[in-house]
Parts: structure tokens; C-alpha cells; sequence
């Protein structure tokens, strides 16, 4: 198999026609069977993880239980698309196909949404408006006693403006599976170590926030190339609801995490 791209869903939806898009029923252990879906809780898998990891355990089990040439992960409602098609097509027209992925990796190493920007504040205070911080203080402990380079680029990535969000991507097989050893090593321990026993159901999917950071990390420390792509949203964006939830933020500030209603779309995440 030369590409096996995940879509990550907790519910029965319109999928992709194109042979390289696989959708996954994330949380699947406990909970019934979607047709036509791989479950999270085949082989080896994270599943009862899922509310804390969000669509990472669909990225545990492509990676544990997957083989072919390139891998990668996106959402049911949100894909990579390609640049040159119209934005008059249909949605899952948009999408990236096998061809143009092909032209792609011929000159990138990795295919990334386009990086949210922030402008009026850095990926830290944006984290730290709508989370817990604690799990930033424990992943720089855990990258500073492990890598001097990872702990500096976690350091660069939380000072920038811009971040590549929701934990989408395609890769070679090698590089995906580089990933996931590096990430899940980093998350478990840091699943070790923070209290989460006060969270709320939100803020509980901790594990999927801090991720989205920790990519743009991986990426930074080992110099790696990548294509930007846009976005598609299959039911467009909440642009009221982001706008509404970036005024709360600022008004309540932070350490107020629990106060806080999703963010940046999480609302249509897997669950």
C-alpha cells in the first residue's frame, strides 16, 4: 500500500471515495461498531485512552498497526486539501489525491495544514487563555532532562505567533513512525506525572492539546521540509463561535481554563 491517510471519527459520516482514506472510529472500545470503519481498539491500541488523547489514539493504532509507504492523519469534518483547486468545488473534491501527493513529496518531507496565526499573542499565552499550564511546565521538565535540542525548540515554538493545529499530517512511513515513538514517549510520561483529576471533560483531552504544539516541535529540532496545505472544512468554519470563545478568553484571562468553552474548533474534533 503506498498511502494510508486515517480519518479520525467518534460517529457515522460522509466519507472520502479515494482509495488512500481510511476513516477510523476513534473510542471505539464500549461503544458499537461503524460500518465501514476501523476501530481504535483493534491490535495494538489506546482506545480507552481516547477521552484524554482525543484523535491521537487513531495516530497510536495507524502507527502500531499500519504499513505503507506514506501515512498520515485527518479529521472527518477537516482535511489537507490541494492549492490548486477551485474553492467552487465540492468539498471532498478539495481534498489531496494521490497524484498530487505524489508531486508534493517529491520535494517535501512532510504535508502540514497551513499554521494558524495568532498575531496578538504567542502560542503560549494562547495556550495558557483556554488550559491548565501545568502540562507545558512538565513537558519542558521532560524535554529538558532528555534532549537539549527538543527542549530548546519547545522553547522557540511557544514564543511564536503561529502553530500548525489539529494534529493533521502526512508522511513517509519512517518519518511517521519516528513521530509517534518520539510523541507518545513524551505524553506518557507526561501522563505520569500531571494530576488531571480536577480537569473537566474538556480539559481532560489535555494529551491531543499539548500534541498539536509538540509537532511543530518535532519538526523545528530536526530541520525537516514541509508543504503547507489548506484547509477543508467540509461544513465550513464556526467563525462566530472561535470569535466568541478568543473574546471570553481575554476577558476571564488565564488560570480560568475550567470557565472556558472549546476552542479553535475543538468542538468538531473527534471525541
Amino acid at each position: 500500500m503506498k498511502y494510508f491517510i486515517g480519518v479520525a471519527s467518534h460517529k457515522p459520516y460522509e466519507m472520502p471515495t479515494s482509495g488512500i482514506y481510511f476513516p477510523i472510529q476513534v473510542g471505539a472500545r464500549n461503544n458499537k461498531p461503524i460500518e465501514g470503519f476501523i476501530r481504535d481498539d483493534q491490535g495494538i491500541n489506546i482506545s480507552e485512552d481516547n477521552p484524554y488523547f482525543s484523535e491521537l489514539t487513531a495516530l497510536y493504532y495507524i502507527w502500531k498497526n499500519c504499513d505503507a509507504q506514506y501515512k498520515g492523519l485527518v479529521h472527518y469534518r477537516r482535511y489537507l486539501g490541494n492549492p490548486k483547486v477551485t474553492l467552487r468545488s465540492n468539498a471532498f473534491e478539495r481534498i489531496l489525491n494521490s497524484d498530487k501527493l505524489s508531486l508534493i513529496f517529491s520535494n517535501h518531507d512532510i504535508i502540514l495544514p497551513k499554521k494558524r496565526h495568532y498575531y496578538i499573542e504567542t502560542n503560549y499565552s494562547h495556550y495558557v487563555h483556554a488550559h491548565h499550564k501545568e502540562a507545558l511546565v512538565y513537558v519542558q521538565s521532560i524535554l529538558d532532562q532528555e534532549s537539549i535540542g527538543y527542549s530548546d525548540s519547545f522553547k522557540k515554538v511557544l514564543n511564536r505567533r503561529s502553530a500548525h493545529m489539529f494534529n493533521m499530517m502526512i508522511m513517509s512511513e519512517q518519518r511517521f513512525d519516528e513521530y509517534c515513538e518520539w510523541l507518545f514517549s513524551i505524553l506518557f510520561k507526561l501522563r505520569d506525572e500531571l494530576d488531571i483529576s480536577s480537569y473537566n471533560t474538556s480539559e481532560a483531552r489535555v494529551f491531543g492539546y499539548v500534541s498539536e504544539l509538540l509537532l511543530d516541535v518535532w519538526i523545528d529540532a530536526n530541520n525537516f521540509s514541509y508543504f503547507e496545505a489548506p484547509v477543508v472544512y467540509i461544513e465550513g468554519q464556526h467563525l462566530s463561535k472561535k470569535a466568541f470563545s478568543f473574546l471570553k478568553r481575554k476577558v476571564f484571562g488565564s488560570g480560568n481554563a475550567h470557565i472556558h468553552s472549546s476552542i479553535d474548533d475543538r468542538e468538531d474534533r473527534p471525541e
